[in-house]
């Protein structure tokens, strides 16, 4: 047997779903979803904080792009997500591993973007951002999140506390995937949601509210403009 073969067996007992599954069962013009999910992570280890809160405005404005939207919030803050797994690593015993619960969720048809929020540590994602990142590799074997439309936020504690370096790393791993990564849109056409916590708050920070707007409306807009293309 050999060792690549070994690691997409690893890799499936892991909560990958095997090639036949991935690829669902084909369906007609007519029997498929007419709605568009968008879809949030929330990447931060404290639960519905400052990222959750700037990912709700970010599928608010996504929200409002469309009838055929749809949005939905998974906060990872508090669940376990070992990125070990994806070298082939097993989980040590009675360990728990939360990401096969959200990886049908992600592949799914019906959703055409996903958004991914971080806050910033050292100019860089959380790590709990970068494991639930490289489990990603249970993707790869049919490249299920190919042309999904992705973008990114990241919530710094200061304007230029990083958060570019941050996005630009998350977008490193959605082209990995064969996603189509957008920016916050014109007129601006920054990476993506830029906002800053002020005492554990983003409420006031008017400009970084606006990008995430804005970036939630542009993954939405191609969002749509894919499905019905």
């Amino acid at each position: 047997m050999s060792a690549q073969h070994t690691r997409r067996t690893f890799l499936g007992a892991a909560g990958a779903v095997p090639v036949a599954l991935a690829q669902g069962p084909k369906t007609t013009g007519a029997s498929q979803s007419k709605t568009v999910k968008i879809i949030g992570v929330s990447c931060s280890p404290r639960k519905d904080r400052t990222t959750a809160a700037a990912l709700r405005v970010c599928l608010e404005a996504a929200k409002a792009a469309g009838p055929e939207i749809e949005i939905e919030l998974i906060d990872l803050g508090g669940m376990k997500i070992n990125g070990d797994l994806a070298a082939g690593i097993p989980l040590a015993t009675g360990e728990r591993d939360d990401f096969p619960q959200f990886e049908a969720k992600l592949r799914a048809p019906n959703v055409g973007g996903i958004i991914i929020g971080t806050p910033v540590y050292f100019s860089n994602m959380s790590s709990l951002c970068k494991a639930f990142l490289d489990r990603w590799m249970a993707f790869r074997e049919t490249f299920a999140l190919r042309n999904k439309v992705g973008g990114a936020v990241a919530v710094g504690a200061a304007r230029n506390g990083g958060q570019e370096l941050t996005l630009q790393a998350i977008h490193a791993a959605m082209l990995c995937q064969d996603m189509i990564i957008v920016s916050e849109g014109k007129p601006s056409s920054r990476l993506g949601g830029i906002l800053v916590s002020t005492k554990d708050d983003v409420s006031k920070d008017e400009v970084g509210l606006a990008t995430a707007r804005s970036l939630g409306g542009r993954v939405a807009e191609l969002a749509l403009l894919l499905r019905r293309a």
